[in-house]
């Protein structure tokens, strides 16, 4: 049975903590038939989360050979800011070849997919889905997930955002609703041109928000301005941005498709 992901993103919406996220996250593996889902964050004071499926004695490996420092998913996902598959990594070093075979005989699998995400106050996190399989069986899978599995994952974010001891919310510096929708919109992935169907605005209007959010922001160009959004969290995404009709343009549109 293909995902439900509306009633997906609810179930994360209710979770009452961590150990409801572990159980979230096997479920969904499941439910992509996959071999591995991975959540990890870092929250604004240092903390670091993860929950997910790989072997405990991998994860334990990773953390006495210390991989962090030369994992090519975690380096190139923090210099990113749109999901990326694993085989656009720079895997020519010594070190990140032997790093991967280590990373494939304990199972993680051969193709992977991650999603980066940015929080307010420096919260850095990265949703990963890895399997073992053929690379056009993979990329069918990710073309036909890609839009699902964001929205998943900054759910998840949203979620352990709320985990977070301390936290209040940031302050919308005078961002406009239009000008926060644009932005988050953006920074999930989507073009323009879905951006402004979703918001029923033209794309020249969109472009109006855009430009104004820019200046606000101080920010060189439309990359930039969703960065600092994201780092000053003025948008979080997992569901602040809704469009017209007053629901989630996002899952209206994956749920038609």
């Amino acid at each position: 049975m293909p995902l439900d992901v509306a009633n997906f993103l609810e179930r994360v919406e209710q979770a009452r903590g961590l150990s409801d996220v572990q159980a979230l996250i096997l479920d969904l593996r499941d439910q992509y038939a996959v071999d591995h889902v991975v959540y990890h964050w870092v929250s604004s004071d240092g903390e670091q989360y993860g929950c997910g499926t790989y072997d405990p004695v991998w994860a334990q490996r990773y953390v006495d050979q210390e991989y962090l420092r030369i994992d090519p998913v975690v380096i190139g996902c923090f210099q990113r800011f749109q999901p990326v598959d694993w085989k656009e990594l720079d895997w020519s070093s010594r070190q990140a070849r032997a790093f991967l075979a280590d990373a494939i005989a304990h199972g993680v699998g051969n193709q992977g997919f991650s999603i980066p995400i940015r929080g307010p106050n420096g919260q850095f996190a990265l949703f990963s889905v890895s399997h073992h399989c053929e690379d056009a069986q993979w990329a069918r899978f990710t073309a036909a997930h890609r839009r699902d599995l964001i929205l998943i994952a900054h759910t998840f974010n949203l979620k352990a955002l709320q985990f977070e001891s301390g936290r209040s919310p940031e302050p919308a510096r005078g961002l406009s609703p239009r000008e926060i929708d644009a932005l988050t919109f953006l920074a999930m992935g989507y073009a323009r041109g879905q951006v402004a169907e979703m918001l029923c605005i033209s794309e020249h209007t969109l472009r109006a928000y855009i430009e104004s959010a820019r200046f606000k922001l101080g920010a060189a160009n439309t990359t930039h301005a969703v960065a600092r959004a994201l780092a000053d969290g003025l948008i979080v995404l997992g569901g602040a941005a809704r469009g017209a009709r007053g629901d989630w343009p996002g899952r209206q549109r994956m749920n038609a498709e």
